[in-house]
């Protein structure tokens, strides 16, 4: 089957490298002819890599190679000329995240493609209802959501839109797991599983931080030492990029409706203004300069204990009101933030280890201290705490 890319920056390519992979051939068109050739020269230097290191084969790297065509496209009015989409049976979308552009090129794709060929979007934010609405056939469209960079990434997000047919969904999971994928399936809603439950992560370890609770250095150990994430929120935020960061924090915030439970921080909303965007830029909470050093983290047990039941009772609450919300099932919400951003555990098996009761008192603390319906437990949070069921073996 011959799939095709709209978009060749670094989802881009990284989808056309996945599907290459997987032994498909690969058309990747853009606009920006200067982006398709930093791309090629990219996944040269990647496969240069492989080989040296013993991953592939001098063989198997010309052949991955030789399966995507770079494409320059042409414009037509608002949209993209996607004649050379004609023969795809898939075409995944991945460009800027914008609603009137994204229409736009679904539009043109939609006209140049067979009937039988599955459209797909690689947003991470955007409503994929309101996207498929730009096409006449919107029973094909669905969101296919890689992780960055989706040569590594194992998870991906399918997310059906409100008129996505329930055999089009089917069909993306087998593709996508025969590319040796996890697939969960989302509703389509804000921030799909691992953008929405992941928000108290950052959130509240920004609220730590603008509070005089700990410094990010002291919260950022604390969150790896001693809950054993991989990495702490404000050493991953310098990673991401706060103008990111910030963005998918805000669109989760207004696409529900401003619900104080996602609210962006004005700690980060000045790193984006004054352009410390973290690692890419050389300074974002800590500094990438040469020979600059990061603070010592204090070290405190008693602190360190303190702020990893705070954000991981947070974690888990969301957690368990994606599955209130019907968001995902409790299967899909673990295997999401384990495979997506490598939490150290599922936070509905965590949830039930520390005790949903505890958890619920907690959260029922912080709700008395500050008088915030951002410290709202989830009504399936209650019914927990009281029944003593559990919602994962």
């Amino acid at each position: 089957m011959l799939v095709g890319v709209l978009g060749a920056g670094a989802m881009g390519a990284g989808i056309a490298q996945v599907t290459a992979a997987a032994g498909h051939r690969v058309v990747v068109l853009d606009l920006d002819h200067a982006a398709l050739a930093r791309s090629a020269a990219a996944l040269d230097s990647v496969l240069a890599r492989d080989v040296e290191k013993g991953r592939r084969t001098t063989a198997e790297a010309g052949t991955l190679r030789d399966r995507i065509t770079w494409t320059p496209a042409g414009r037509v009015g608002d949209g993209i000329e996607a004649a050379p989409f004609a023969d795809c049976g898939l075409v995944v979308e991945a460009i800027v995240e914008s609603l009137t552009v994204k229409r736009a090129a679904f539009a043109a794709v939609e006209r140049a493609v067979a009937a039988d060929c599955l459209l797909a979007t690689n947003t991470s934010s955007l409503s994929v209802t309101a996207i498929a609405a730009a096409c006449s056939r919107p029973d094909r469209v669905l969101g296919v959501h890689f992780f960055n960079p989706a040569p590594l990434m194992p998870l991906v997000e399918l997310v059906p839109a409100v008129q996505t047919a329930a055999a089009v969904t089917e069909r993306a999971r087998r593709l996508v797991d025969g590319w040796g994928k996890t697939t969960v399936v989302t509703r389509d809603t804000p921030g799909f599983i691992v953008n929405r439950v992941a928000r108290p992560f950052y959130g509240e370890a920004l609220r730590l931080l603008e509070e005089g609770v700990a410094d990010a250095a002291t919260i950022d150990w604390a969150l790896k030492e001693l809950g054993g994430f991989r990495m702490g929120p404000f050493e991953l935020m310098d990673l991401i990029g706060h103008d990111v960061n910030y963005a998918v924090t805000s669109t989760v915030w207004e696409s529900l409706y401003f619900d104080p439970r996602y609210r962006p921080a004005i700690t980060q909303r000045r790193l984006v203004d004054a352009g410390f965007l973290g690692r890419k830029a050389g300074r974002g909470f800590y500094s990438y300069a040469p020979g600059v050093e990061r603070p010592e983290p204090s070290r405190d047990q008693a602190l360190g204990r303190a702020i990893v039941d705070r954000v991981v009772a947070m974690l888990v609450n969301e957690a368990v009101d994606a599955v209130h919300q019907r968001v995902a099932s409790p299967a899909d919400v673990e295997l999401a933030m384990t495979r997506g951003v490598n939490y150290p555990r599922g936070l509905l098996a965590w949830g039930q280890e520390i005790g949903f009761d505890a958890v619920l008192a907690r959260i029922d603390a912080l709700r008395e201290e500050y008088q915030e319906d951002r410290y709202r437990a989830s009504p399936l949070l209650r019914r927990l705490a009281r029944s003593g069921e559990q919602l994962v073996a």
